[in-house]
């Protein structure tokens, strides 16, 4: 199947608290210029032109989305999400029809900086191992123990810090977490579960400012990043 034959579609976890945010509401649901930081991401998957649908996986009584233009957007689907993100994937890999005719660009909700040109870069990988945006690491990486104190310095050389989008075959995709979730496996990303079925994913370089908003300092640098982004178109 060619890039040009593929259907593409965005699968978007939004169903998390973001409790390390310290905000009244959920990360994704807070403002930068005027629009929540869901809208500047999703609307920079729908800019992308690849991309026909974005499936977005909510929790059940969330009460902020339908007050949305999101929310009556034709382009997407709404479904209810799990208890984590890797069943709020599931839940939405589960939406889609013909999933074998399907590659699926899973993002974070809270990563509201994507640009296309990265987006070009991952859909150039055409195996049935897929791709995820990662960055290599710069900084020393120490592992440690339960008290905090450094077991080892890892070689930083093979040492990179996954990114979202991740893109997969939807129908591998959902057997992957099928199976990752039934024996229990605790999921951080599509990748992690693709390792698990044997696939070895590519790491496509991405940007650094491809930042997920989860502390309360990111809320400045990713208004930062989007002002210099619109700045440029």
């Amino acid at each position: 199947m060619t890039a040009l034959s593929r259907q593409i579609i965005a699968v978007v976890p939004a169903a998390g608290v973001g409790s390390r945010m310290q905000a009244d509401k959920p990360k994704q649901y807070l403002r930068i210029y005027g629009k929540t930081i869901l809208e500047h991401t999703v609307g920079a998957l729908l800019s992308y032109p690849p991309v026909k649908r974005v499936i977005l996986a909510v929790a059940e009584n969330d009460p902020y989305l339908r007050r949305l233009p999101l929310a009556r957007d034709s382009r997407i689907q709404i479904v209810s999400g799990g208890e984590t993100r890797a069943e709020s994937v599931l839940n939405g890999l589960k939406a889609i029809e013909n999933p074998e005719r399907i590659q699926v660009l899973v993002h974070d909700a809270a990563r509201p900086c994507i640009t296309h040109e990265d987006l070009d870069k991952l859909l150039r990988v055409t195996d049935e191992n897929g791709a995820i945006l990662a960055l290599p690491a710069v900084d020393t990486i120490k592992t440690s123990d339960v008290r905090q104190q450094i077991i080892r310095t890892e070689d930083r050389n093979f040492i990179w810090l996954a990114q979202t989008p991740q893109f997969f075959r939807a129908d591998v995709l959902l057997r992957a977490l099928e199976q990752a979730l039934a024996q229990g496996f605790n999921i951080t990303d599509e990748a992690s579960a693709m390792e698990l079925a044997g696939f070895r994913p590519h790491l496509v370089t991405g940007r650094s400012d491809n930042i997920k908003v989860t502390r309360p300092e990111d809320l400045a640098l990713a208004e930062f990043y989007l002002s210099q982004k619109n700045k440029i178109k």
